[in-house]
């Protein structure tokens, strides 16, 4: 039965573009299982005439996950950032709660995945019900070749705590590393000479600074992309899910469940999440003429849930609700991810539907992508083009994720009659069909391929293994170790299943002879199982170039002379170095 006496945080209403907003400012929201809110006082700098002396290299609106994700990786490289955070603690709601393994390796490199793991929940798949037979089930790629599980269940405050945890230990080895203003908003800027001036405000009073580079990560709503006048332009549905979290002590696994058309709420869709400390999210599909406001009403929320759990067998467990919200579906992005002096990333850039988790998993590769380019540029070590390749890639990637999100959009909230009766006909064939049961395969979300990247050199005698471009996949060395704790978050050369000899060594300490910091892992034969260096095309031995953020610059069987200092001067657009 359900023992909530009071109403729980609810967000306001959404749409398309922004997901849900944030609860208005009020009490200190009330603790979730076994996580205590802080609320973070504001504060002024020190000014001069109400300005700031001084400019910071990086300004960045918004401390939500993306935000701080992207003061980290800056950090990795030595740039210093102040976040500009309207809220005064960290966020109310499980939000975005599934991180993919790809995001994981991006957490390891920003110093956050232990206490990740520690929380989160792992899980390799999940099953979906049409009306209440099981119709099909999808387990995603894992293997003991892998060091991470695919996806964590983890609830967005506990996300941002801990990167907020790993900001704290930055800092407290290089006080100032990342200057982060709770309770502040940003109200205003205009780029002036080789900069920009910005106004910000907080209960203490406004004041101006200066910044070299402003990066909005300011959310669905974004100030910063409604100020330059820009839109997200994509396709927008007509779908709303409420979204509620329940404290349930159930001891069902953690999967993804899902039913379609479930008797229990007819012509509509339910979506099933286990999350840390007995929270479970569940998501339904408001059906059409149906109130948001009604739905969201305290005694609607009840009488739905408990009508969910008796139809799934868990009626007889208390349970209580603790955060209520709702969401439009969109696949929507900005044309250009750089205007001048300012940068978008997250969701200020992109929205996407929650279908396949490529939400918060998509901001944190816009953050991996864009820190070490922007820290290049600020370091002068980049020329300003570098910032161009960021936003021409992750818009590649934007249209690759929501190709696959929009396909699983369709079937989750059919925008037509048209695919409604399509989808009704693949769900009542679905059982004894497997071919037509995978249309209802969630595609969940994995680490994308920068297929046409101008960064990328193309090798001319190594056409096995994964190309330029690609992230370099995991693999498993000896003594329990992985590819990954072998590699920094810099320039990186792969040397796989050959000597360094002479002609190799000269190639590299000319690459490290210039102003960028290439660092070197050698995997020698007999280093690793046969197997890896076969999966990495380097039966014969093989080098890459990698990136900072993990993904291929270059690769050749044997490095031609001058190959390495060149393709490197193309991943970076090394300052005063011509391109090919």
């Amino acid at each position: 039965m359900n023992t909530a006496a009071v109403s729980p945080p609810a967000a306001r209403a959404g749409d398309a573009a922004t997901g849900p907003l944030p609860p208005v400012a009020g009490d200190l929201p009330p603790s979730v299982g076994a996580f205590d809110y802080t609320r973070f006082a504001p504060r002024l700098p020190q000014l001069e005439g109400g300005m700031e002396p001084g400019r910071h290299p990086v300004v960045i609106a918004g401390g939500g996950p993306v935000g701080m994700s992207l003061a980290l990786g800056l950090a990795n490289h030595g740039v210093r950032s102040v976040i500009l955070e309207a809220d005064d603690t960290v966020c109310v709601g499980s939000r975005a709660a599934c991180i993919s393994r790809r995001s994981l390796e991006i957490v390891e490199r920003l110093g956050a995945l232990p206490a990740f793991l520690s929380k989160g929940l792992p899980w390799t798949g999940g099953r979906s019900f049409y009306k209440t037979d099981e119709v099909f089930r999808f387990e995603m790629p894992t293997s003991a070749q892998q060091k991470l599980p695919p996806m964590i269940n983890l609830e967005q405050y506990y996300i941002e705590q801990y990167l907020l945890d790993e900001i704290v230990r930055r800092n407290a080895k290089t006080p100032g590393l990342i200057d982060i203003r709770w309770g502040t908003e940003l109200t205003g800027f205009s780029e002036e000479g080789e900069g920009l001036v910005l106004s910000a405000r907080n209960a203490l009073g406004a004041y101006q600074l200066r910044g070299q580079w402003l990066v909005g990560c300011d959310g669905g709503q974004s100030f910063v992309r409604k100020s330059l006048d820009l839109n997200l332009e994509g396709t927008a549905y007509e779908g709303r899910y409420v979204i509620i979290d329940i404290e349930l002590h159930s001891d069902h696994p953690t999967e993804r469940r899902a039913w379609f058309d479930p008797p229990w709420n007819p012509g509509s869709t339910v979506l099933m999440h286990k999350q840390p400390d007995d929270i479970w999210r569940i998501d339904y599909q408001l059906r059409a003429g149906q109130s948001t406001e009604e739905a969201l009403q305290p005694a609607a929320v009840t009488e739905f849930v408990q009508r969910h759990l008796d139809a799934i067998g868990e009626g007889q467990l208390p349970w209580k609700t603790v955060w209520t919200s709702v969401y439009r579906a969109g696949a929507m992005t900005l044309e250009s991810y750089r205007h001048g002096r300012v940068l978008f990333a997250g969701n200020a850039a992109h929205a996407m539907p929650i279908f396949g988790v490529r939400g918060l998993n998509s901001g944190f590769d816009d953050a991996d992508n864009l820190a070490w380019k922007l820290a290049h540029v600020v370091r002068g070590l980049s020329d300003v083009a570098l910032l161009d390749s960021y936003s021409q890639e992750r818009i590649a990637a934007f249209h690759i994720n929501a190709e696959s999100a929009m396909r699983s959009t369709e079937f989750m909230s059919p925008p037509s009659r048209g695919f409604d009766l399509l989808r009704e006909a693949a769900l009542s064939l679905s059982g004894a069909h497997r071919g037509i049961a995978n249309l209802i395969n969630p595609r969940q979300t994995q680490a994308v391929e920068y297929r046409d990247s101008v960064l990328s050199t193309e090798g001319d005698d190594l056409t096995e293994g994964p190309g330029p471009g690609e992230a370099m996949p995991e693999q498993p060395l000896a003594h329990d170790l992985h590819l990954t704790d072998r590699l920094r978050p810099t320039f990186m050369v792969l040397v796989l299943n050959t000597e360094v000899d002479e002609a190799l060594a000269a190639e590299i300490a000319d690459a490290q002879a210039g102003p960028l910091a290439v660092n070197v892992c050698e995997l020698p034969a007999g280093s690793a199982d046969a197997s890896v260096f076969a999966a990495l095309g380097a039966q014969q031995g093989a080098v890459y170039l990698l990136r900072p953020d993990g993904h291929i610059a270059a690769r050749w069987r044997r490095v031609p002379r001058g190959a390495l200092r060149s393709a490197l001067a193309r991943a970076s657009y090394l300052v005063e170095t011509e391109r090919s």
